[in-house]
């Protein structure tokens, strides 16, 4: 009789799984005892034992989410957890089969139900079920256990495939089976493992396949850690679900309480990796934490190719953080040697790259060494490293060594407990990595070594040299003095420095320089420098000065270039419709700077060179249009009479937007590759600070195209303003000495109006130039504020402190009391509808040169066009810029100025110097 709990449903707890008996298929064999049935105590597993009283179940899986790769069911065959019977023996095999199904049914249930009728129940247990993806047929595989009262593998193996061979059909449903591939699985349990995590120490102890094993967990002993045994031909862990532990090493420091073993090493490292994951920066401790764990891993470790690379992962992480790295170079020189001296399991050679740092090891036979060259291939940033071991250098070859035949004396002698000789290349592509320990020298190249391990004594004194070449990461364009160097690790108190004892140079260009050396070690090369290097804090304080000032200019041109746009009245004369066009090649150059890092950060080239080229162009229009403000101004100075320019504003806008773009279409014409983001030279961040010097920053990164187009531009254009700023002071100081003595000097005038023609002929960049020499942090510091707020300096002097611009904001924009009426007092004792007065002496007087101050429109704002037309000696008008600095060789007669006012009161007759005697007489 069937007991009733046998018949009743089994709900599981997590009510994922229903469990009903078979009643059917339940047979009771009868015996004369059972074994004791023990429970297994916390963190070990016991293994499932056969009964002789079986029983088959049937599965209802609630629907959860399954993986569309795999269809796993339970095993459709459940034991007791009794002994088994001293007589029965246990083999294990691996069944895996294609099959076609007919008919409508849950693929899953249907194999289940049929390996439940189709393998007998009282010697063959199916342990688990799955359902491999579909493609032409069903598939499956599973593990059966078969016991049996004698060994017999084929058989077993006979019977099962017999089985499985014959049809299925129950009326609805057929199977047929093909393709059944039937293996014997000889490993059944996972043997015991140790395996550290950030959660802890796990010790998984022997577990028989198929079987789950749980350890409580370091953090919080009440909760466990699980890993499965998966049983199959190849029984193995999977991994561990440690998902209800708690992180035991959450930060760097807690690295100091693991201990490191040659087991668990690849572990520790996959910990650090992680850690480092979430820190861009490291202090101190963090650093040193860090190196005296790989240094433990390489010593106690052996050091596959798989190892060696992920220490190399790790140490490239670091040089590319944001740490100080000075005080460990020692370190991780050695520890990268230590990789290369104990890697193991490679055949002839072996390189392991990351970004920034790479490592090759070649095993070399000392009698059949002749020579051997290693040579690294990388982008300017040397953040992709590429090897070539005996490769002649090519185009892009940012290191070269080349070893020498007599080396093979320094090989060690071959025996049977010594390992080969074996040379080490090393390859770093981060400089700064490199303390340069003296003055006035910096680092130019990458750094690159070679060694040989177990050397039967120190490499020096070649009797030929070791030829090194290195790319220049700053083209010495000027030919300044190289040095051929090596890296001492004794000097500066055995933090290391560099030192030239034993290289020379053979020869040097603007790219690159090669240097002979007769010993082994890291070879680099420096460059000679003329100025002070910038510290961190100065470079930080420069950038913001920097950024700061471009978005502060960027506002006040924009309101300057709105004001003038927006008030016909004060764009009439040249000088204001210049003013104009300076501003917004101003505005341009600022707004493309602002977000130059922000576009190149993208990664796209082409966009690169736009911006690049872009930038080029504003820069080149923002010269030019200071050079034309310099013209228009020697024009009014020098040639006052019989110059007529027709279309004169019309020409300056072809020249001055022209000419920048001619050039810069001549660079993508000629060198496409001249734009783009690159590390600039120390003669580009001279002449112009506001150019980020990161990698992230499009602009001209070839040096011919860079002092050509810019340097050399800017440098005729600044000769040229600074020959008629000259000429200004010269009249400036004339008009002062030839003052009339009832006339009172205004000194704070006159330096306002030099002020404001030094801004506008942009006579402030020429600054650039100077930055060299002890000084060249402070004249940094004046160059940034003065040329970043340049725009902020135009809106003072040309709209702020201009009485014209302030009318037409009060008459235009204020309400109230503030607002002005555009006839009111205050409207004419600015204007220019002053006509002068004859005076009885024929000598008029020379006017101040405080009338800088006053607009360019206050001279010939509406009398321009008329003038154009009624005056046979017609010239540019000067206007704000030296409407008061005339020279008595151009003033008017007193006749020539007695014209009738105009409707407006202003004075239609043509000529500035009028409205200077106009103003003189008013006084």
């Amino acid at each position: 009789m069937i007991p009733t709990e046998l018949r009743d449903i089994y709900y599981d707890p997590n009510e994922k799984l229903q469990l009903q008996a078979d009643c059917d298929s339940i047979h009771t064999t009868p015996v004369e005892s059972f074994s004791a049935v023990t429970t297994s105590p916390p963190g070990e597993v016991t293994e499932s034992s056969v009964t002789t009283t079986t029983f088959k179940t049937t599965t209802s899986i609630k629907p959860t989410s399954t993986p569309t790769s795999v269809l796993t069911t339970a095993a459709p065959v459940t034991t007791l957890n009794t002994m088994t019977p001293a007589n029965i023996s246990e083999l294990y095999f691996e069944v895996k089969m294609n099959m076609s199904l007919t008919g409508d049914s849950d693929p899953g249930r249907t194999v289940s139900t049929w390996l439940n009728s189709s393998l007998p129940d009282d010697m063959m247990m199916v342990l688990d079920l799955q359902l491999l993806p579909k493609t032409q047929r069903e598939s499956c595989i599973f593990q059966v256990l078969v016991m049996m009262s004698q060994l017999d593998t084929q058989e077993a193996e006979t019977q099962i495939r017999h089985l499985l061979l014959t049809p299925y059909n129950n009326g609805l449903i057929s199977i047929v089976t093909k393709d059944i591939q039937i293996s014997r699985i000889l490993i059944t349990k996972c043997t015991a493992e140790t395996y550290l995590t950030m959660k802890g120490l796990f010790v998984w102890p022997d577990t028989p396949g198929g079987k789950n094993a749980s350890q409580p967990c370091p953090k919080n002993p009440l909760s466990h850690g699980r890993r499965q045994c998966k049983l199959c031909l190849g029984t193995h862990w999977l991994v561990s679900d440690l998902e209800d532990c708690g992180l035991v090493v959450e930060t760097i420091p807690d690295l100091n309480h693991v201990e490191v073993t040659s087991e668990n090493a690849l572990e520790v490292v996959e910990m650090i990796k992680d850690l480092l994951s979430d820190h861009s920066t490291l202090n101190y401790q963090e650093v040193a934490t860090v190196l005296n764990k790989l240094e433990d891993i390489v010593n106690l470790s052996r050091v596959t190719p798989c190892l060696g690379q992920a220490l190399i992962n790790i140490i490239s992480n670091i040089l590319e953080s944001d740490s100080n790295l000075v005080p460990f170079t020692n370190m991780i020189l050695n520890i990268t040697e230590a990789v290369g001296d104990r890697m193991v399991g490679y055949e002839g050679s072996s390189t392991l790259t990351a970004p920034s740092i790479a490592i090759s090891v070649v095993d070399v036979v000392p009698g059949e060494f002749s020579s051997l060259t290693f040579g690294v291939s990388s982008d300017r940033a040397g953040k992709k490293p590429e090897i070539f071991i005996n490769s002649y250098p090519f185009n892009q070859t940012v290191a070269f060594i080349s070893l020498p035949s007599v080396l093979q004396h320094s090989f060690p002698e071959n025996s049977s407990t010594q390992s080969p000789p074996r040379v080490k290349f090393q390859f770093f592509g981060i400089p700064m990595l490199f303390k340069n320990s003296q003055q006035g020298h910096v680092l130019n190249t990458f750094v690159v070594s070679a060694s040989v391990t177990n050397a039967s004594a120190p490499i020096k004194d070649l009797d030929e040299d070791v030829e090194v070449m290195l790319y220049h990461l700053i083209p010495n364009t000027l030919h300044s003095d190289v040095q051929c160097v090596y890296w001492n690790f004794n000097k500066n108190n055995g933090h290391g420095g560099w030192d030239d004892d034993g290289c020379r140079k053979e020869n040097s260009s603007s790219q690159y320089t090669t240097c002979l050396c007769d010993h082994l070690t890291h070879f680099g090369v420096l460059l000679a420098i003329s100025r002070t290097p910038l510290d961190p804090a100065n470079k930080q304080i420069l950038t913001i000065i920097t950024y700061a000032g471009c978005g502060v200019s960027s506002v006040f041109l924009g309101i300057t270039v709105l004001t003038y746009t927006a008030f016909e009245k004060l764009r009439r004369d040249y000088p204001s419709q210049i003013l104009i066009h300076l501003s917004l090649a101003l505005l341009g150059l600022n707004l493309v700077f602002l977000v130059n890092s922000w576009l190149s950060s993208w990664g796209l080239y082409g966009l690169c060179v736009a911006v690049a080229s872009t930038m080029h162009y504003f820069l080149l229009a923002s010269f030019t249009w200071m050079g034309l403000e310099a013209v228009n101004m020697y024009f009014a100075l020098v040639k006052v009479f019989n110059v007529y320019v027709p279309s004169y504003i019309l020409k300056f806008c072809s020249l001055g937007w022209g000419i920048p773009l001619v050039i810069c279409i001549l660079v993508l014409i000629v060198n496409r590759e001249a734009y783009g983001s690159h590390l600039y030279t120390h003669g580009q961040q001279s002449l112009k600070l506001t150019l980020d010097n990161s990698d992230n920053f499009c602009w001209l990164q070839d040096d011919l195209t860079f002092y050509v187009s810019v340097v050399a531009y800017a440098a005729l254009v600044f000769l040229f303003n600074i020959a008629v700023f000259v000429v200004v002071l010269i009249q400036i100081r004339h008009m002062r000495v030839n003052r009339p003595a009832g006339i009172r000097g205004g000194l704070m005038h006159d330096l306002k109006g030099v002020a404001s023609i030094t801004l506008l002929l942009g006579l402030t960049w020429t600054v650039g130039f100077f930055t060299v020499g002890p000084a060249r942090v402070v004249l940094l510091y004046l160059f940034a504020g003065l040329n970043t707020l340049q725009g902020l300096f135009i809106f003072l002097f040309h709209c702020l402190m201009k009485e014209n611009v302030r009318k037409q904001w009060r008459i235009h924009l204020c309400f109230g009391r503030f607002r002005l009426d555009e006839y009111s007092d205050y409207s004419n004792s600015g204007s220019v509808g002053v006509t002068a007065k004859p005076k009885s002496n024929p000598k008029a007087p020379v006017p101040s040169v405080d009338s800088v101050k006053s607009s360019s429109t206050e001279s010939t704002s509406a009398s321009s066009d008329s003038s154009q037309r009624d005056s046979s000696c017609k010239r540019p008008n000067l206007g704000l810029f030296v409407n008061s600095l005339a020279l008595p060789r151009a003033q008017k007669s007193p006749s020539d100025t007695g014209a009738l006012p105009s409707p407006r009161g202003e004075n239609p007759t043509p000529g500035w110097r009028n409205h200077l005697l106009g103003q003189q007489g008013n006084r």
